[in-house]
């Protein structure tokens, strides 16, 4: 399973419970799919793959934000991300912004050391990736 690691830094030295799948929210107008879709783009500067996406459906994580994934099969060379970046006021309340990356780093995953470090919801996909997986 392909994994990020957020990026920034109050996830720069955390390995357990710091890898995502690519994600991020979605409008009024834009579906589940076309935000996954749009989002790959975004976090990992590069084309999401075509083929045939297996929904691996929807979960809440503790941050209250709900989650929905599809599997694609692929072969994405980690090398290959640039990823996108976003702004933050670091150190806090010194006034001065820097941009960090989304994620700082992704990588291929089997499911057994994905499970130890994804985001704990997120574990759920890999159970249901498992059920799809020859």
């Amino acid at each position: 399973m392909l994994l990020g690691h957020m990026g920034g830094p109050f996830w720069a030295r955390r390995d357990a419970g710091a890898w995502t799948v690519p994600k991020g929210e979605y409008g009024p107008g834009e579906s589940a799919w076309e935000a996954a879709r749009r989002e790959f783009r975004e976090e990992l500067g590069t084309a999401p793959p075509d083929g045939t996406a297996v929904p691996l459906g929807e979960v809440r994580q503790r941050n209250g934000k709900t989650v929905a994934v599809w599997a694609v099969e692929a072969d994405l060379d980690p090398a290959a991300v640039v990823p996108g970046t976003f702004p933050l006021e670091w150190p806090p309340r010194s006034g001065r912004v820097q941009e960090f990356p989304e994620l700082d780093r992704v990588a291929w995953f089997g499911l057994d050391r994905a499970r130890e470090v994804i985001v704990e919801a997120q574990a759920a996909f890999l159970d249901r990736l498992a059920e799809h997986s020859p």
